[in-house]
């Protein structure tokens, strides 16, 4: 397993390749949401939990009419909104993936996340954010890397994930992981690593019992998980 991690660390470490596999993924991913998408008569209301407004942009659903699709991207912070260029059927705002409770049952046709629920710190705070995408929308589409996979995402370093934490921390504080650079302060390196719970399969299908689950593959591994509910 070990030659494994190498192997892929090798095949990742490249900027190039890094981009491009994400790249190649999320076009993966977002033509099977478009599949579902498809299948479903309009008008709709789409909320973007934890999202940005480029992937909408990126994808033309600007393009669409406010009275055909309505989009709105929510965030824990308003700058990871992304102020730019406006349009008519994409709305942002301030909110907590965990409890939206300003919006009511089923207030939306769809509900999309895309590598969210892994920087909820807890597995509180991810069933808190499960529940909340399983009552706003009469659907959902969900996206998160697998904690399985050997190589963990945001350090790209072999197993970083299944270090003890305070080695993960002397680490950081030492010497540049992946793409993440030394970080001086103990306490920060803390406080980033915190922010991270990557999650299981099973334990994604006990927060979401009823979704179907696509499995994203690099090199025959799972790298990510996606699941979904409610489609015809």
């Amino acid at each position: 397993m070990a030659s494994l991690a190498k192997f892929l660390v090798a095949k990742l470490a490249d900027d190039k390749l890094s981009n491009s596999l994400a790249s190649k993924l999320r076009k993966r991913r977002f033509l099977l949401f478009r599949s579902l998408f498809s299948t479903v008569k309009m008008p709709l209301k789409i909320v973007d939990i934890g999202g940005r407004k480029t992937i909408w942009e990126r994808e033309g659903f600007c393009d669409y009419a406010p009275e055909e699709v309505e989009i709105l991207v929510t965030n824990i912070e308003a700058c990871d909104l992304e102020e730019g260029q406006p349009h008519s059927n994409i709305k942002t705002m301030v909110a907590d993936a965990t409890d939206m409770n300003q919006f009511g049952d089923e207030a939306f046709d769809i509900v999309y996340s895309n590598s969210v629920i892994e920087h909820l710190s807890t597995y509180e705070n991810q069933s808190r954010m499960a529940d909340e995408v399983q009552r706003l929308g009469k659907r959902y589409f969900l996206q998160t890397p697998n904690r399985n996979f050997p190589i963990e995402p945001h350090f790209l370093f072999p197993f970083f994930q299944f270090l003890p934490f305070d080695l993960r921390v002397w680490m950081l504080t030492h010497f540049p992981v992946g793409w993440c650079p030394k970080i001086a302060d103990r306490q920060a390196a803390i406080d980033l690593l915190k922010t991270f719970r990557l999650m299981t399969k099973q334990e994604l299908l006990i927060l979401f019992p009823n979704a179907t689950l696509y499995e994203e593959k690099f090199l025959g591994l799972t790298k990510s998980f996606v699941v979904y509910e409610g489609w015809n």
